[in-house]
């Protein structure tokens, strides 16, 4: 496995419609591999092909406490309910945060790297980072849904609010 270089904005490629994935294989399967470990080592939560510099429909996200990752090949989004507003950050922006508003229940189906089909159905953060890598495949970037910026100040005040809250409640 090997640790692949993060795509930056600007660049192209984060804007472009990607290929859908029709070999299933070697390739794929080093593919997904480099994806996670790339992912994991600039400690991110989900990630999609176009980060890495490769236009396929392919995107992962982990959340670690014991799941396995998702792995997104060819997604569609069967199903989306309800809103929710958050604050999202991305891999090939970094340092730029803000609130983005999404669907806060999604029904997808996407491909194993086997090809096999199945459907996933999630909620609050994990159906905001799905979607936000899908949004990834179709070339949309989630700047232009930020409906306020936020610092890494706030952030980190927000964070450390939250664990205070967090660490009241179990007392």
């Amino acid at each position: 496995m090997t640790i692949r270089n993060i795509v930056k904005h600007p660049s192209d490629i984060l804007e472009k419609k990607c290929l859908p994935v029709t070999t299933f294989d070697k390739n794929l399967a080093t593919l997904l591999d480099d994806m996670h470990e790339t992912m994991i080592a600039n400690d991110g939560v989900g990630i999609a092909a176009p980060q890495v510099g490769v236009a396929v429909r392919v995107a992962i996200v982990d959340f670690g406490e014991g799941q396995d990752p998702i792995e997104m090949v060819n997604p569609e989004l069967a199903l989306f309910e309800g809103t929710d507003t958050d604050i999202e950050g991305c891999l090939s922006f970094p340092g730029i945060y803000g609130e983005v508003e999404r669907p806060d229940h999604v029904k997808i189906k996407a491909q194993e790297r086997d090809g096999s089909w199945y459907e996933l159905e999630a909620e609050g953060y994990e159906a905001r980072a799905i979607l936000h890598e899908m949004d990834h495949l179709d070339g949309v970037l989630f700047t232009s849904k930020i409906s306020k910026y936020v610092t890494q100040e706030e952030l980190d005040a927000m964070i450390a609010e939250a664990a205070a809250a967090e660490e009241e409640e179990q007392v």
